[in-house]
């Protein structure tokens, strides 16, 4: 009798254990308690195992024990089953759904979608104050007072220009970024590791035209205080050929854009 207690509280020990290290990871208690009741069936299997022997059977005798084990074998199963906490999916997919908008409400993408939703509250209010306005009469002086003038439209042809110089002004950095040019000189607070003007007023300065003159040709505009490294010809004489003539153009009208006059961009001297 004392063995059968000694195994049931080193199973429960066991279960208490697991038990610990289940609460220590959140682990839900529907296991926790599973993690318990399986180490009591183990200590009830090992007492089991040192029960006396069952005297031989044989006949109809055998045939009855067999079926009355398995029996009692399924009843406990079931039954014990039955008394654990069942696996709802539908309850899981709530759980696991109220984890994801905690996350997802903390991240940017929650807020974005925070402020989407917000956006279209009050565009549901706008409209219903606008029918309000109709209901009334107001409605077209509201209609009248937000519709911009026909003459104040953008014609299809200035769109077209904007859109068309947009184009000129992006190849004309990807342009400063393929040439690395920022390796020599400083442009809006970046680059400038070697020695080189810095151009955020160049647009001040030079033309485009001049600019691109510059580009072709380093040697036919010096910039003031950068005599030595004019004479040693530190800007090289590569891009005429690396650059087709719209690359380098829009290079020059990108760099022509820059007009900071609180920087301190050196004056070019036109040396051809």
């Amino acid at each position: 009798m004392g063995n059968i207690f000694k195994k049931l509280g080193i199973g429960s020990a066991v279960g208490a254990v697991l038990v610990g290290i289940a609460r220590s990871q959140d682990v839900p208690v529907d296991f926790q308690l599973l993690f318990f009741v399986v180490s009591l069936i183990g200590a009830i299997v090992f007492m089991l195992l040192d029960a006396q022997p069952i005297g031989t059977m044989s006949g109809g005798k055998s045939v009855f024990a067999v079926m009355a084990f398995w029996i009692l074998l399924v009843t406990v199963c079931v039954a014990g089953a039955s008394l654990l906490p069942q696996f709802d999916p539908e309850d899981e997919k709530v759980k696991i759904g109220k984890l994801l908008d905690k996350e997802r409400k903390q991240s940017s993408q929650g807020k974005a979608e925070e402020l989407i939703a917000r956006a279209k509250a009050l565009d549901e209010q706008v409209k219903a104050l606008e029918d309000r306005l109709k209901g009334i009469g107001g409605g077209q002086a509201a209609t009248a007072t937000s519709a911009p003038p026909a003459r104040d439209k953008p014609s299809a042809a200035s769109d077209g220009g904007s859109g068309a110089s947009s184009d000129v002004m992006k190849v004309g950095e990807e342009q400063w970024q393929l040439q690395e040019c920022y390796n020599c000189h400083k442009l809006r607070g970046e680059g400038g590791k070697k020695r080189g003007p810095e151009l955020d007023n160049i647009g001040s300065l030079l033309t485009v035209e001049e600019i691109q003159q510059k580009i072709a040709d380093p040697k036919s505009f010096m910039a003031e205080g950068y005599e030595k490294e004019w004479q040693k010809g530190i800007m090289p004489d590569k891009f005429k050929d690396l650059m087709d003539p719209k690359e380098m153009s829009a290079l020059a009208t990108w760099l022509g854009s820059f007009k900071n006059a609180s920087v301190n961009t050196p004056k070019p001297i036109k040396k051809k």
